[in-house]
């Protein structure tokens, strides 16, 4: 699995976690696929393990992956069976990209709420 580290600021430990999510949401990891053990993906990351372990952490609270004792971390069944905090999280990025355009282009947040009705209706 790879995984892109940056200096822009962002933690490492959620870089990762933003990183897997979009992953698993994509379906680039599948229902039941192994994750990276901590130590292995914390020496490819050349990081302290305890970042990975936060990570997992933050993946396994949100639904996401599923830790099976002595056996290792797996993606959990499906994004449906995500907490609401991980729903939450891992939209807000795009709706917060969407704000940043909207109001860029004098769009107001009533007026995109409307659109965004209306497009949930013609999908």
């Amino acid at each position: 699995m790879k995984i892109h580290l940056s200096d822009d600021g962002v933690p490492l430990y959620q870089q990762v976690v933003q990183q897997i999510r979009h992953r698993i949401l994509s379906g680039q990891l599948s229902e039941g696929d192994e994750m990276p053990a901590i130590r292995t993906l914390a020496e490819r990351l050349r990081v302290n393990p305890n970042t990975i372990a936060r990570a997992y952490r933050e993946l396994e609270q949100a639904g996401l992956v599923e830790k099976r004792r002595t056996r290792g971390t797996f993606v959990s069944s499906s994004p449906t069976s995500m907490s609401a905090k991980g729903k939450r999280e891992a939209i807000e990025p795009v709706i917060d990209q969407l704000l940043v355009l909207s109001q860029g282009l004098g769009v107001d947040a009533k007026e995109l709420s409307q659109w965004i009705l209306r497009r949930d209706e013609e999908l």
